[in-house]
């Protein structure tokens, strides 16, 4: 499935840069003034894995299909966006859409790049994001109590259930925390999600960075990872003028050898990609024929029939069992045959827990 993951950030702080580089693409024209970007573009990168290589080199498949990470770059958030300044109405509504928060913070000095707030301080434009989010989501639950209210003395099961989420978290929200803190139960998961709330979305803070910061961060850079480390979210550090240099490179061992000339083992796609998947609970399993190896997204905990509905609905509905062998096993045994004769495939029924790197060839009758 892959995940989506929503751009946003105050004006000018560097959003539609990373976004273009990120995507390889110039969908977002990046220039110096707030809301450059009217609509909100979406990019969609296939997720590098070398677990993925490593298969298709040993199946030799014709075709090899990583899984889909998609972008959204929202238009620049101004204080009073709650109340519609700015683009404040339309910004609310596309952040509700996606799965995870993607929060640009400027962390670097650049007297040609303006600031909306006139100087430099990235705790106090994630602040002032945070709080237009939690101001819309306190005005959305407002609004709820009344109806709930009425369907709970008519013994409404529902309502009673949300009703009690709802005061909880604007008991939450009125103590200055967002709503991703709240303590939810297994059983209120699905009501809580029902909510969408904008500040139950988990979020990954990406501290935009002068290239000589690239590797090491700076002073900026440490008060954004306390700050996350706080609220249990996840922070990264990446120069979207280096990520822009990269996206312009083709051959995988230049690109290698640019970063390595700038003290940087991965690109920055490759940490938010890493961060993202640990902040949204996402594992990856493989499929692998000599037609295809496709690698495919799942969240952490799923059983073989929800891996096997990814792929398609008939799978999950007439789910028989999943034939799977571990990826190490794949590897070191040299491929699908050698595990089978080796003794390493094994049948997994309905209520298996996929495991990360698991190659899976689900049986099904519909």
């Amino acid at each position: 499935m892959g995940f989506n993951c929503g751009i946003v950030g105050l004006p000018n702080v560097g959003k539609s840069t990373l976004f273009n580089a990120l995507t390889a693409t110039a969908a977002a024209e990046a220039q110096n003034f707030p809301f450059c970007t009217i609509e909100p573009n979406t990019g969609r990168v296939g997720i590098p894995d070398s677990r993925l290589d490593t298969i298709a080199g040993i199946a030799n498949p014709k075709k090899v299909v990583s899984t889909q990470m998609e972008f959204v770059d929202i238009a620049g958030l101004v204080r009073g966006a709650s109340k519609g300044e700015g683009l404040g109405n339309q910004f609310l509504a596309n952040i509700r859409e996606v799965d995870a928060v993607l929060q640009v913070v400027r962390c670097f000095e650049d007297e040609n790049i303006t600031h909306v707030d006139g100087s430099i301080d990235p705790l106090r434009d994630a602040e002032t994001i945070e709080t237009e989010l939690m101001l819309a989501d306190l005005e959305s639950l407002e609004k709820r109590v009344t109806p709930l209210t009425k369907k709970s003395r008519g013994n409404d099961k529902d309502a009673i259930q949300q009703l009690a989420l709802v005061e909880r978290a604007l008991e939450l929200l009125q103590e200055g925390k967002p709503a991703r803190m709240l303590d939810v139960s297994n059983e209120d998961v699905k009501a809580f999600k029902g909510l969408q709330l904008l500040t139950s979305k988990p979020i990954l803070y990406v501290c935009n960075v002068e290239e000589d910061s690239a590797a090491t961060g700076n002073e900026l850079t440490k008060k954004i990872a306390a700050m996350a480390a706080d609220q249990g979210a996840e922070s990264v550090v990446i120069s979207a003028r280096i990520e822009e240099e990269v996206a312009q490179l083709d051959d995988a061992d230049e690109k290698a050898e640019f970063l390595e000339t700038l003290g940087l083992e991965e690109t920055g796609l490759a940490q938010v990609i890493r961060a993202g998947y640990s902040l949204l609970g996402l594992i990856t399993f493989f499929t692998a024929g000599p037609q295809e190896v496709r690698a495919w997204t799942i969240t952490d905990g799923d059983k073989a029939p929800q891996a096997a509905g990814t792929i398609h609905g008939d799978f999950e509905r007439g789910f028989i069992c999943a034939e799977t062998i571990a990826y190490d096993d794949f590897v070191t045994l040299g491929g699908e045959q050698a595990s089978k004769d080796a003794g390493k495939m094994r049948q997994e029924g309905r209520d298996y827990t996929v495991q990360d790197g698991d190659l899976m060839l689900f049986r099904f009758n519909v």
